[in-house]
């Protein structure tokens, strides 16, 4: 009858003890699952952060790709428009310009403007800027060593980044 005691505590504890140790592996195995869900959720958030900033990166290359698209294509415009400029100043020393030729120059210099091209301003007494401007020459002058005596041919910007310096002649 003892043993029969025994066999029946044995019993009455084993469901226990396999319960809890059932339960313990089931909380093992849930904060196993939490961990790779943590884990994948942190990567899935990087991802996406990624993905973000790589979308705004994108985003600013192609505005920059359309402002300078046309860049080409206006470095050419500017050619016509410096030879423009030298049949104007021939044309004006033998007194055959006529109005409508300046008004033709004006709206090319406009329509050239509504693409973002703009002149480099250059100033005759000035220093020489070598970020804006290429000396052609050095010459002789009454004017300090350094500063700019002549401007030989515009410069353009285009939306702000320098195409073509102005080149200028440069007093010694």
């Amino acid at each position: 009858m003892a043993d029969e005691l025994n066999n029946q505590k044995e019993e009455e504890t084993k469901p226990e003890e396999n319960l809890s140790s059932r339960v313990s592996a089931d909380e093992n195995e849930l904060a196993k699952y939490k961990k790779e869900r943590d884990e994948y959720l942190d990567g899935w958030q990087r991802a996406k952060a990624e993905f973000i900033n790589y979308k705004k990166d994108e985003v600013k290359r192609f505005e920059t790709l359309a402002k300078f698209a046309n860049e080409s294509i206006i470095r050419d415009l500017i050619n016509i428009l410096d030879s423009f400029d030298l049949a104007v100043s021939t044309l004006e020393k033998e007194g055959k310009v006529e109005k409508g030729v300046y008004l033709i120059r004006a709206q090319l210099e406009d329509a050239l403007k509504n693409y973002g091209l703009e002149r480099v301003i250059v100033s005759i007494g000035n220093s020489f800027d070598p970020a804006m401007q290429e000396a052609v020459a050095v010459v002789e002058s009454d004017k300090p060593s350094g500063t700019v005596v002549e401007e030989i041919e515009r410069g353009y910007m285009l939306n702000g980044k320098l195409i073509r310096p102005a080149r200028v002649k440069v007093s010694k």
